[in-house]
């Protein structure tokens, strides 16, 4: 039969949950708690929020601020603020907390991505932009190469705007492509922890804790110059105790900036919320976490990786500057 005679499969609708996350269709439902008075946001609006969704619209440009279904949306995209999310939108892990599309990649990359996310950074006028992706273990190299050409399609367009970089692990690609992204220089290289190594089996299943960790050890190894950061979320199951280990685990790994945030369930079939964490649980984080010697903490219930990430690298700069004076 020739090719076009073949049937064809439709493609899939990624508003629909269980194509969406066809590996979490069978999974029971878990209840999904009434979120409290601190963790409510308004709905996004405004002029501001319209003309970033119309550059990332002109540009054909994926945002994690609407994959993952971040709540701090509205206020980032009215300040010209938004994440964008290269290498697709399908992931090739199945996270039982993320709310990013998983399978099997319908398209290869796309190698004029990087160009068309460079002109939309120069366009919204960009301070600080961040960059992040999907998984896509079916490439070679786990798409370090396309962060590359990201990240130097950036400097070229738009020269004075700083970058950061939040990453795959990288977990089946050669060893040596990690220099390939290092070699880049972004300013920040972010690759987030996310759990306690206790819960990777359920909440992270396609990662390593020692192997995350490890990967932010060797970005400082190769060029102590580049920022590293990761972050977590809390509400998971995890305990007090654990979390605090991780901070020590961190800055043995000798990274400069830790996030902290409140897991939030996107569906009833993802990982269930274990607990809404205080804002005063929060406080008590950040005390510790400043207490081991990071350059930079956010830990609050709606931190996530990129919220406010411009500001926050000002005020990293500023503390590596006050750092090495007292040295």
């Amino acid at each position: 039969m020739p090719d076009d005679l073949l049937p064809t499969r439709p493609p899939r609708d990624l508003k629909i949950p269980s194509q969406r996350h066809p590996e979490k269709a069978r999974r029971p439902d878990q209840a999904q708690p009434k979120k409290p008075a601190w963790i409510r946001v308004k709905a996004p609006s405004g002029e501001g929020y319209r003309q970033t969704a119309r550059i990332m619209r002109d540009h054909k440009l994926t945002t994690v601020c609407e994959e993952a279904g971040c709540p701090n949306v509205g206020e980032c995209w009215s300040q010209g603020h938004a994440t964008m999310m290269i290498m697709g939108e399908v992931c090739t892990r199945a996270c039982t907390f993320c709310n990013i599309a998983t399978g099997k990649p319908p398209e290869p990359l796309d190698a004029f991505e990087p160009g068309r996310v460079a002109d939309a950074v120069q366009k919204l006028g960009l301070n600080h932009v961040v960059i992040t992706s999907v998984d896509r273990d079916d490439v070679t190299d786990g798409g370090a190469e396309h962060f590359a050409q990201t990240i130097r399609a950036i400097r070229h367009r738009a020269p004075g705007t700083t970058i950061e970089i939040l990453t795959p692990d990288f977990i089946r690609a050669d060893p040596s492509v990690l220099e390939v992204v290092v070699a880049a220089k972004p300013d920040v290289f972010n690759h987030n922890l996310e759990t306690v190594p206790g819960l990777y089996p359920e909440v992270r299943p396609g990662a390593r804790y020692f192997h995350s960790l490890r990967l932010l050890q060797r970005v400082k190894e190769m060029d102590p110059s580049i920022f590293t950061k990761s972050g977590m979320m809390v509400g998971l199951g995890e305990d007090r105790q654990a979390v605090l280990q991780v901070m020590d685990d961190m800055r043995a790994a000798d990274i400069d900036f830790l996030t902290i945030g409140q897991y939030l369930q996107p569906t009833p079939k993802h990982h269930r919320v274990d607990r809404f964490v205080t804002p005063e649980e929060f406080a008590g984080y950040e005390k510790s976490a400043w207490g081991k010697g990071f350059l930079m903490v956010s830990a609050t219930p709606l931190t996530r990786s990129s919220y406010h990430a411009g500001d926050d690298f000002q005020r990293l700069r500023a503390a590596r500057e006050a750092a090495l004076a007292r040295a």
